[in-house]
């Protein structure tokens, strides 16, 4: 089968070729390439010769790398693991894959591409903590901001621990909140100040920031503070501050987009006799910080190119990394990413888990996250040292979902030559 690549514009070609050229074919560098760097007047014809061997090398590696991810959905799909999948691989400055497999719906021909919309689930969550991290570069807020001096009517417990809760506690899941506290609501559509009201009637657990229990409520409560601080809701906040400005023509934060798109990849659960196609809904809409984001692989590769800093003129690394501070230790080992090669330690930050990972006696960093709903499922991963990024979008509750993400660094690696051993 012979699927379309996505095809680079000029400017991101040409800038990854110069960062892999030394990285990926140092070997084949002409001498005169050498000695002319090393002089004022720079001679443009071995420049010629190396940007030709260059793209070479990068289409080649594309096309293997193309090839590889085929044989491997491909393989997942014939065994009956997925329905789709909507991938986006970016390496340096460039999108080098944004593409799908498999069906928008298993009983239709329709299949999965770059353009095809899947909800994020709680991917959601990374967006909404690189964006609290530039209103708090922008001195709009801190993290230390006390929730109910921007959400009078939220309470938590009694008095004292209400007036303990920062946006830091809600971004980082330690707010003492018990495991998925009114989860169960934001699903049944109320309104977060509803929900922010009710948490009176709910015993903490630990005190603020002492412990790790991953909540939707409470996390989507981050978004109502942001939009006290900044006069717009979080919709319109990621609207102006990313999503235009990246270009991110796919993406939506509302059912009804969602249900008027026509290159929607459709959710499925698995039932004897295979793949059931299911009806879209509407929960999480309510929660856009936790759960309401709709968007393609494209619009994944977009943003991914940011989070490895590349639009500075947007929001630079320094900015982005107070997202990326751990805040509090992941601790124990039955999670499904405490099991991946290497595995040193997991924190949360601020909408993202930050992993430890040893590759070859080097201890590593990855940056992810991992989303459902609905019974679509999905991964993101960026790797800050590889200068990295790897999305998985899949319209299926897919066992997959807790390997593709190990696997496809394995894959990249290998074929862009950077050394893995798992």
């Amino acid at each position: 089968m012979n699927l379309p690549m996505k095809r680079l514009n000029s400017s991101g070609l040409q800038i990854f070729v110069l960062a892999t050229l030394f990285v990926l074919t140092s070997s084949v560098l002409p001498v005169a390439v050498t000695k002319s760097v090393k002089t004022k007047s720079i001679d443009t014809a071995p420049l010629r010769v190396i940007s030709a061997q260059a793209i070479a090398v990068y289409k080649s590696q594309q096309q293997a790398l193309q090839d590889a991810l085929t044989d491997y959905f491909e393989k997942a799909i014939a065994s009956g693991v997925l329905v789709g999948a909507g991938v986006s691989i970016v390496k340096g400055d460039s999108v080098i894959i944004s593409n799908g497999f498999g069906k928008r719906h298993v009983k239709h021909k329709d299949a999965v591409d770059g353009q095809t919309v899947f909800r994020l689930g709680s991917l959601s969550k990374g967006f909404a903590g690189v964006l609290a991290a530039n209103l708090k570069c922008d001195d709009q807020l801190d993290w230390t901001d006390k929730v109910s001096d921007y959400l009078p009517e939220f309470q938590f417990g009694n008095h004292h621990t209400t007036h303990q809760i920062t946006l830091a506690h809600l971004l980082s899941q330690t707010s003492g909140a018990p495991y998925h506290s009114y989860t169960n609501l934001i699903e049944a559509g109320l309104s977060l100040n509803d929900i922010a009201s009710r948490f009176k009637n709910v015993t903490p657990i630990s005190k603020p920031g002492a412990l790790y229990s991953y909540q939707n409520a409470m996390f989507a409560l981050s978004g109502e503070v942001m939009q006290q601080v900044a006069g717009r809701d979080i919709n319109t906040l990621l609207r102006e501050t990313f999503f235009k400005p990246l270009k991110m023509d796919h993406i939506s934060m509302d059912y009804e987009a969602l249900a008027q798109e026509t290159n929607v990849a459709l959710p499925h659960s698995k039932r004897r006799y295979g793949w059931n196609p299911l009806t879209l809904n509407d929960h999480y809409y309510n929660a856009v910080a936790a759960g309401g984001i709709n968007a393609s692989a494209d619009d994944m590769g977009k943003w991914m190119r940011l989070l490895l800093g590349r639009h500075p003129e947007i929001m630079d690394k320094t900015a982005l990394q107070e997202a990326f501070n751990p805040f509090i230790q992941i601790k124990g080992h039955g999670k499904y990413y405490q099991r991946w090669p290497g595995h040193v330690s997991s924190y949360y930050g601020f909408g993202w888990r930050i992993h430890k990972f040893k590759e070859q006696q080097t201890e590593k960093t990855m940056l992810h996250h991992g989303g459902s709903v609905n019974d679509y499922r999905n991964e993101i991963a960026v790797f800050p040292e590889s200068d990295l990024g790897i999305c998985v979008l899949m319209n299926s509750n897919t066992k997959l979902a807790s390997t593709v993400i190990p696997d496809l660094y394995k894959i990249v690696s290998t074929i862009l030559n950077d050394s893995y051993k798992g």
